[in-house]
């Protein structure tokens, strides 16, 4: 039978767990024809989620753990779990149930169809309206800057085929912006639309920060429009500058003691130029950040401790790099 890995990144999720981990199992008790196993990534949660988990794990040998030594982001910590799911097809499900596990059967019937890759993809949203339109601005932006045509209102649930999973090992990327590489690989993708239901326990780890990185991840990773806008702009302001001294010039001349030149046009002038740079400066430099985090070679995460699987050990010093020799 094909084996299905289910990876669900958990950190402080003590409220969900349990449940995510009944409604999985209830999917594949309903489906036969599969194997499957659960593997939970926790990001070094502070509450009783990792007691949960053993409970889970001790009862369930379908139930494995990867433990972090402390909080690795909500990148790479979900990134290294889908490249140690050994399933032939990998399905993402966030631990907060705002992805509804029922899906995982219509996932698995596209896959079958021969999608290599079958994301979920939110049709309306229970989230307050601001951040929902947000969001729908921000993927409609990356849209027109993107080289390639991206999933609109994709997070990332859904079900990826083992070819997929090893290209993305083979990247070496340790900041992958998944949904990006689905477009950059031209896979064949089949979209299920759903709504996403409120969060109902817990509270979410996402903040203006880490919506900020993934958001400008997805950018930096696949577009340079925005380096290119830079030098448009640039010298589209210097031509404008050059235009208005040019004329200040001429109607001083003309109007000598009509015409006076004052302050204002100065500052007004030299705060644009100065915003202007400085945020340029903070484009480019999200660029160079991620080419820093691209050289730095450091492993995804480091492991404290494995349970369920072969061995329960972490290898030597604790760390998993993922990279291919």
């Amino acid at each position: 039978m094909k084996v299905i890995s289910v990876l669900t990144p958990c950190y402080n999720e003590e409220e969900n767990v349990r449940e995510i981990y009944e409604r999985v199992r209830g999917v594949f008790a309903g489906l036969g024809g599969y194997r499957y196993e659960h593997l939970f990534i926790d990001n070094a949660s502070t509450d009783g989620t990792l007691t949960i988990l053993r409970e889970l794990a001790g009862a369930d040998k379908n139930v494995k753990i990867i433990v972090n030594r402390r909080n690795f982001g909500h990148i790479r910590s979900p990134h290294h779990g889908m490249l140690q799911a050994h399933g032939d097809a990998v399905v993402a499900l966030a631990a907060d149930l705002q992805d509804p596990p029922d899906l995982i059967a219509v996932f698995l019937e596209r896959w079958e169809q021969g999608f290599k890759v079958v994301m979920g993809v939110k049709r309306t949203s229970q989230e307050s309206w601001t951040m929902f339109a947000l969001r729908r601005l921000y993927y409609g932006l990356i849209q027109r800057l993107a080289d390639v045509e991206l999933i609109p209102n994709a997070t990332g649930f859904g079900l990826y085929d083992r070819e997929f999973v090893e290209m993305v090992r083979q990247l070496d990327d340790p900041y992958p912006y998944v949904r990006g590489l689905i477009a950059e690989f031209g896979f064949d993708c089949a979209t299920i639309p759903y709504d996403q239901p409120v969060r109902e326990r817990g509270l979410t780890k996402n903040n203006f920060f880490t919506l900020y990185d993934l958001a400008m991840v997805g950018i930096t990773s696949h577009s340079k429009l925005p380096l290119r806008l830079a030098t448009l702009i640039g010298f589209g302001l210097s031509a404008l500058s050059l235009l208005v001294a040019a004329s200040y010039t001429f109607y001083k001349l003309v109007f000598w003691y009509q015409f006076p030149v004052g302050v204002a046009p100065l500052v007004i002038g030299l705060f644009l130029s100065f915003s202007v740079q400085l945020f340029f400066l903070g484009l480019l430099g999200e660029y160079i950040a991620v080419i820093h985090t691209r050289i730095m070679h450091r492993p995804l995460v480091v492991e404290k401790e494995r349970i369920n699987f072969e061995t329960d050990s972490p290898t030597p010093h604790g760390s998993v790099t993922t990279r291919p020799s």
